[in-house]
């Protein structure tokens, strides 16, 4: 068995830009498991997360184009993409008509356990750098990407009103970015 090829961030997204199906197969097995783990936090219907993974690849071949690495990391950016899947997946009608189905009929909830998505967000290192912001911007993080929640949501969660929840939390990812 060969052993594949290692891509500099730089090559990577000169490959995909070009759409060379080796360099998606490249990302797919470097970046599936850490995508996978933003869904899990969000979603505990294995089925569901697999095929919002799959939807998310796809979104990111599709739409590989509109990528702009002077505005961010291609990881922060496939991130958000995928977050973003899930968020829309949840709050969609047929989703939520699903579960309402799925309660009537009194049906078994799959077993997911809920460590496997933090554990693999700290190989990553980032529960660490977040764990180093101001707690009052850490909930917000924690709230915003592991939780899902909207910045609206996050304002009623806490009581605070929505300019401050938006100025935390860009503040929060300034500092997370110089991490």
């Amino acid at each position: 068995m060969s052993e594949q090829k290692k891509y500099s961030e730089e090559e990577l997204i000169m490959l995909l830009k070009a759409k060379d199906q080796y360099a998606f197969s490249y990302l797919y097995d470097n970046y599936a498991g850490a995508l996978n783990a933003v869904i899990s936090r969000m979603v505990d219907d294995l089925q569901l997360s697999e095929d919002i993974l799959q939807e998310a690849f796809l979104k990111i071949w599709n739409n590989f184009a509109q990528y702009d690495s002077g505005k961010g990391r291609l990881f922060t950016w496939m991130i958000n993409i995928t977050r973003n899947l899930t968020i829309d997946t949840l709050r969609s009608k047929g989703f939520r008509k699903q579960q309402q189905i799925s309660k009537d009929e009194n049906s078994v909830v799959n077993y997911h356990d809920k460590n496997t998505g933090s554990d693999k967000f700290d190989t990553m290192g980032l529960r660490k750098q977040v764990s180093n912001l101001k707690p009052e911007q850490r909930s917000i993080i924690d709230l915003a990407y592991f939780a899902g929640y909207t910045q609206d949501e996050i304002s009623k969660e806490l009581g605070i009103p929505l300019g401050t929840v938006e100025n935390r939390m860009r503040s929060a990812i300034l500092e997370l970015r110089k991490l």
